[in-house]
């Protein structure tokens, strides 16, 4: 694939849905291009805005929350894992409203409450803890919605 070809794909493909430096990468990497012509694609991107970490930051922790009802540390996980800047990361979880972060969560526990059957307290409490756990919410943020 040629740098003109890789570049129209990308630009592309950007123009669809928000991806990150890394994804892109991956991607060029996967058609065999050269170190040097994936440079060149990736400055490209980011210098006609195709590319942009806090707006991707922002979207993905949007994204997550309200569709896949995940936590601010999951999340953040999620960003750090892919390379992004800890301070786009910190701004897009900043960004999140609480009043749908709130109701992640108390979707989640919900989720979790409908498939328990006969437990005492003690043990729905603590299966209800974990999972939301699991999600990403931390024990503070839990302990409150389960009040």
């Amino acid at each position: 694939m040629t740098f003109e070809q890789a570049l129209s794909r990308m630009a592309a493909l950007c123009s669809c849905s928000e991806h990150c430096e890394s994804e892109i990468r991956e991607k060029l990497q996967k058609v065999a291009m050269s170190d040097t012509d994936i440079e060149r694609v990736v400055a490209k991107l980011y210098d006609e805005q195709y590319i942009d970490t806090a707006r991707y930051c922002r979207a993905f922790a949007h994204d997550r929350l309200l569709f896949s009802h995940w936590g601010r540390l999951k999340i953040q996980q999620a960003l750090r894992m892919k390379g992004l800047p800890d301070a786009d990361i910190s701004d897009a979880l900043r960004d999140l409203p609480e009043s749908e972060y709130r109701q992640a969560l108390d979707d989640t526990i919900a989720q979790k409450e409908r498939s328990l059957h006969d437990e005492d307290n003690y043990a729905r409490r603590g299966k209800l803890m974990r999972f939301a756990a699991s999600r990403g919410f931390t024990a503070d943020e839990i302990m409150n919605a389960l009040l």
